[in-house]
């Protein structure tokens, strides 16, 4: 005798709802949750660490550390209706909260095509052109007119103007902007 055409291929009807057993439509939502639940901890506890590792400084270079301008001035040129030019100086005081020395590496202002930092001695010294400032860690860098300075060459006429705008460059903080008052020559 033959056996039927279809006992050989293994092919079975699947078995009614009833015979999966009850909550089966449930069942694997719990096991879905059950799969995850473990990544979702680690990597909770992950970003938790990796947070606490940036917050306490251990990244290195990898965060800039922010330095503060804590005044910012550049006092009116004296001058004659008829002279208006010449370079203008600057008091600024810049305030590093760092644990590492940054550097002030360029100064930039929409009034002056060419700002150049200067290292004096005393007020007699006409200054060196440098190519960089240090700001010491957890110290202070203090810029004046009769000093260590920030020079805008040959800076348009500002002297009507409340304030001007500077954005310094530094090694580690990057960019920042300030908006430096004008003041009476000589003052910050």
């Amino acid at each position: 005798m033959s056996a039927p055409a279809t006992a050989g291929r293994g092919t079975q009807p699947a078995p009614p709802q009833e015979a999966r057993g009850p909550g089966h439509g449930r069942d694997w939502l719990r096991e879905l949750a059950r799969a995850a639940a473990g990544p979702v901890i680690c990597a909770a506890v992950l970003i938790g660490l990796l947070s606490a590792w940036v917050v306490t400084g251990g990244t290195g270079n990898i965060v800039s550390q922010q330095v503060q301008v804590t005044q910012a001035a550049v006092p009116m040129r004296a001058f004659t209706a008829a002279d208006p030019s010449g370079p203008a100086g600057s008091f600024l005081t810049i305030w590093n909260p760092g644990k590492k020395a940054d550097e002030l590496l360029s100064v930039s202002s929409p009034i002056a095509h060419r700002i150049v930092l200067v290292r004096r001695s005393g007020p007699e010294d006409p200054g060196t052109v440098v190519p960089e400032l240090t700001i010491p860690a957890r110290g202070t860098l203090t810029l004046t007119p009769f000093g260590t300075d920030v020079v805008l060459r040959d800076p348009a006429r500002y002297e009507n103007d409340a304030t001007v705008r500077l954005t310094l460059t530094f090694r580690r903080a990057g960019r920042i902007s300030v908006t430096a008052d004008v003041s009476a020559p000589g003052t910050p």
